[in-house]
C-alpha cells in the first residue's frame, strides 16, 4: 500500500500523480511522483530524479518554497518530471528491520541494490510514455546510483545529470562518523540546519537559505516518514557503507569511462561533502561521454536544490536536456 507523501502547493499549470510500482524484490513497492504541464510542450522528454543518502525525493526535490519546488520549476519548463524513492525511503516500502532499533547487522540498501529500483522506475517510465530513452538525474549518493545505471544501460539513457555526485575521496566524508555502521539511521531533522549551513559565511546564510525555507523543508521532511519518532526520519545505512567501503577506500563503484550519454555535472561552491578535487577527478574520467559539461554554482552548498541558486541550476538542466 502506498504511504502518503506530503503535498505542497501545486501550481495551476501543472498536474501531479503519485503512484507505486513493483520493484524487482517480491513485496517491495516503489513510490514515484510525476509532475508535468497540463498543456504539453513538444520536444521535452521525461527525466527521473534520484535522491541522496539521507532524505527522500519529496524532501530534496518537491518542497514548495519561493516560486515553487525544484520539481515544479523543471516541469514548468515542459519536462515530464518523475521522482523516485529508493526502497527504505519516503513512500517506498520500508524494510521490516527498520521498524526496530538500528542494529549492527548488514547496512541496508547500498547503491549496488538501489540501482535495481532505478531500473524498475526507468522501465515503467519508458513503457508508460512509449519512449526508448529517459534522462536520469542523481543527487549526491543518488549520483552513485545514476552512475552505476548509466554505465550498465546506455541504450535507455538520453542524458545524465549529476548534482554534487559522490566520488573518490582521499579524506573522510561527513556522512561517515567512523562509528560502527548500523542497519539504518535515525536522523534528527531540525538538527540538520547547523551542518547544512556550516560552510556558509555568517553574513551570507540568509541569502543562501531565505527565512522560512528551512522550516518548510523540515516540516515536509518529517512528514515523509510518519512512523518515525517525532522530529526524526529513518534512512538506510547502505550509503554510509558505500562511502567507507568504496569512496574513501579508493574503489569506484562504477567506471565513468563506460558512460556514453551526454553528462552535466553541477556542484556548489561551498559544498564540503563533494569537494572540487572529487568532482574534477570524476569529470576527467568521463572520457567516452558524447558531451560533458561541469558547472560550478557560486554561493551554494551540497543542498543546492533547496537553496536560492536552484533557479540557476534548473535553467542549466533545462538547457542541457533540450540539446
Amino acid at each position: 500500500m502506498m504511504k502518503n507523501q506530503p503535498q505542497g502547493r501545486l501550481p495551476g499549470d501543472l498536474e501531479q500523480q503519485d503512484l507505486t510500482i513493483a520493484s524487482h524484490v517480491p513485496g517491495v513497492e516503489l513510490f514515484l511522483r510525476n509532475k508535468r504541464l497540463k498543456v504539453r510542450t513538444a520536444g521535452r522528454g521525461s527525466v527521473l530524479l534520484v535522491h541522496g543518502a539521507t532524505f527522500s525525493s519529496v524532501s530534496l526535490f518537491d518542497v514548495d518554497v519561493g516560486t515553487g519546488s525544484f520539481m515544479d520549476m523543471l516541469a514548468q519548463k515542459g519536462f515530464d518530471v518523475w521522482a523516485l524513492d529508493i526502497r527504505g525511503y519516503g513512500g517506498s516500502s520500508r524494510l521490516p528491520v527498520m521498524s526496530q532499533a538500528p542494529s549492527t547487522s548488514e547496512p541496508l540498501v547500498p547503491a549496488i541494490e538501489a540501482v535495481d529500483d532505478v531500473s524498475a522506475a526507468m522501465a515503467h517510465i519508458r513503457k508508460i510514455r512509449a519512449v526508448d530513452r529517459v534522462a536520469l538525474m542523481g543527487m549526491s549518493w543518488g549520483g552513485s546510483i545514476a552512475g552505476i545505471f548509466a554505465s550498465r544501460h546506455p541504450e535507455t539513457l538520453s542524458h545524465l545529470v549529476l548534482i554534487a555526485p559522490l566520488w573518490l575521496s582521499a579524506h573522510p566524508l561527513r556522512i561517515d562518523s567512523s562509528a560502527p555502521i548500523m542497519t539504518h539511521r535515525l536522523v534528527d531533522v531540525n538538527a540538520y540546519e547547523a551542518g547544512w549551513l556550516s560552510p556558509v559565511p555568517e553574513d551570507r546564510r540568509e541569502s543562501v537559505l531565505p527565512a522560512g525555507w528551512f522550516e518548510r523543508w523540515s516540516e515536509m521532511t518529517e512528514a515523509t516518514d510518519a512512523d518515525a519518532p517525532a522530529g526524526k526520519v529513518r534512512a538506510p545505512s547502505g550509503a554510509v557503507a558505500d562511502v567507507r567501503r568504496y569512496w574513501t577506500a579508493g574503489k569506484p563503484l562504477y567506471d565513468p569511462a563506460s558512460i556514453t550519454a551526454p553528462v552535466l555535472m553541477v556542484r556548489g561552491e561551498w559544498d564540503i561533502d563533494v569537494t572540487r578535487e572529487m568532482a574534477g577527478d570524476l569529470f576527467d574520467r568521463l572520457t567516452q561521454a558524447q558531451a560533458k559539461t561541469w558547472i560550478e554554482i557560486a554561493e551554494a552548498t551540497h543542498m543546492i536544490l533547496m537553496e536560492r541558486p536552484r533557479e540557476v541550476v534548473t535553467d542549466a538542466i533545462a538547457t542541457f536536456l533540450k540539446d
